[in-house]
């Protein structure tokens, strides 16, 4: 029987935590991944994705990105490893103490839009996120980009990885995720987006944009909070796994 993690990026929008919509996503993944202080989120945000995932059994992950706000952390910055792992644990930190209080545990890390980009690129930069967590705890599992030298570099700090395939983002031949500068950069229907989940689990591969096919396998599946429809995107998804029966289970259970 084959195995997955379906983990939402999470705690970005207030509106939609508040309304609803962000824990109508909550039924169909089986972690989250909670923005900490840096490209979103505050302490009612956190608090409030924390105490919506314990009603849901998720295990609970930080989103740290870039402290750039007007660009949602998906604008690439040069900043030094430094900086950059002292950034890292003040977010980690954040939120676990957070998530103490509310009476959970984190599980993993997963860096956010340009960070997680570049770390995907740039040795440096992964490196830095790794020992950024290190000061906090080794035990938490770092997620990267499936196929990336990433990965790697998280392995060799010490770190437990989950290699990240995504549901609802496009692939260039490379393996590298397509610009959201392109159009089609965003899988918006749900039923394409239940299609390229089930070829990951299955086959270990996705479709790039020209057709070719690209490794991706990968232990979790993103999908996106802050995209529209992403509720019946990720009830699709799912769906499409379950029925094809693929066990969903979150970071943590049962090894990485």
């Amino acid at each position: 029987m084959k195995f997955i993690d379906l983990n939402c990026d999470t705690g970005e929008i207030a509106e939609a935590i508040a309304n609803g919509t962000q824990e109508s996503l909550m039924p169909f993944v089986t972690s989250v991944n909670v923005a900490c202080g840096g490209h979103a989120g505050d302490e009612n945000t956190m608090k409030a994705t924390i105490e919506q995932a314990l009603r849901w059994k998720l295990a609970v992950g930080a989103h740290p990105g870039y402290h750039d706000r007007a660009h949602f952390g998906r604008r690439e910055l040069h900043i030094s490893a430094e900086a950059i792992a002292e950034s890292v644990f003040e977010q980690v930190r954040e939120l676990d103490r957070m998530a103490e209080n509310c009476g959970s545990r984190l599980v993993h890390v997963k860096p956010h839009g340009a960070l997680y980009n570049q770390a995907a690129r740039e040795r440096s930069l992964a490196e830095a996120i790794a020992a950024g967590v290190a000061r906090w705890d080794r035990d938490l599992i770092l997620v990267g980009l499936a196929g990336t030298p990433m990965l790697d570099a998280f392995r060799e700090a010490g770190f437990s990885v989950a290699a990240e395939a995504f549901a609802d983002r496009r692939y260039e031949p490379d393996g590298t995720l397509r610009s959201r500068q392109h159009e089609d950069a965003l899988i918006r229907d749900p039923a394409e987006a239940g299609r390229q989940a089930l070829r990951i689990v299955k086959s270990g591969k996705a479709i790039a944009c020209d057709g070719s096919e690209v490794p991706v396998s990968a232990q979790t599946i993103c999908i996106h909070g802050d995209t529209e429809g992403a509720a019946e995107i990720a009830a699709a998804v799912a769906q499409t796994l379950r029925q094809a029966g693929v066990l969903l289970r979150p970071l943590g259970v049962f090894g990485v």
